[in-house]
């Protein structure tokens, strides 16, 4: 789970509705100020239990650079609504939305980044809409399936989603967080976003992106074939998907993994200043 460094909206950022056939999306729309050349737009998908609050600390650069910069909610998360079956969670169903966004904001190929399942998402509208894309970034993501330490949290969240309240949930959370002596966000302001955003959250998306993530194919070659531009990145202490899956990942696709500083699963967070920067080279590289 990410948290956003501030919650307050950054300059040049608004929070809007965008339409799709399931309802509509919460986002964070950034736009470049007065002067500043409009260089292309991009959406920017969260993990399994973000939010578009995750990207909030870069807004305001990638804005500044001249980029139209979308972070949303899915569906089922934060401030989106759901359905409440969870077999509406799937990645293609989420690609889907993400189609419906894109015909919003006009329809022009968009710089598209993924985080974590947001990754698995991405790839899969990648894939079903290629010439839609002027470039693909996967942060913190993997090929498939999420392994390990990772999958045994989705499981135990999906059964949880079962027969508890977010709120119950979200309770027995922390008291695990408290036994392991997790520290707490500083800003109370944000301790209390991260309740209200998990309490916030679809049990029907819980159950359904979880089970996505425990069960996601592994399509590194279809991406491969199909020539886009791609930055495969992860914070340098990412531990969701191991380093060296990552590693092999963006090697399979023809690049090298990225290794962002001073952070771990979460880098638009954790350190955004160098996100923004490596995005933005990125994007200037791909029109």
């Amino acid at each position: 789970m990410s948290t956003p460094p501030f919650v307050d909206l950054p300059p040049h950022t608004s929070a809007v509705q965008l339409p799709t056939v399931g309802g509509p999306l919460a986002a964070l729309r950034a736009v470049p100020p007065a002067g500043v050349t409009l260089r292309g737009t991009a959406v920017l998908v969260p993990g399994y239990t973000g939010s578009k609050e995750d990207f909030i600390a870069v807004l305001a650069p990638l804005a500044e650079a001249g980029y139209d910069a979308v972070a949303i909610d899915q569906r089922g998360q934060n401030e989106s609504g759901g359905p409440e079956d969870p077999g509406a969670y799937t990645l293609a169903r989420l690609a889907e939305d993400l189609a419906d966004v894109v015909e919003d904001l006009g329809g022009e190929p968009i710089h598209l980044l993924g985080h974590s399942f947001g990754g698995l998402v991405a790839r899969e509208y990648a894939l079903a809409h290629p010439g839609r894309i002027r470039s693909l970034a996967v942060f913190d993501s993997g090929p498939a399936a999420v392994p390990g330490r990772s999958a045994e949290q989705a499981k135990l969240l999906v059964a949880a989603a079962g027969f508890l309240s977010t709120a119950q949930i979200w309770a027995e959370m922390q008291k695990l967080a408290a036994a392991e002596g997790a520290p707490q966000h500083p800003d109370a302001g944000v301790r209390t976003f991260l309740r209200r955003r998990f309490e916030a959250n679809d049990l029907a998306m819980l159950a359904g992106m979880g089970t996505a993530i425990l069960e996601a194919p592994d399509r590194t070659d279809e991406l491969a074939a199909a020539g886009l531009p791609l930055l495969v990145a992860a914070g340098v202490g990412d531990d969701a998907w191991p380093v060296e899956l990552q590693k092999d990942m963006a090697t399979r696709l023809g690049t090298e993994l990225v290794l962002i500083p001073d952070a771990a699963h979460s880098p638009a967070a954790e350190n955004p200043a160098a996100t923004a920067r490596i995005l933005k080279e990125f994007w200037a590289q791909n029109g």
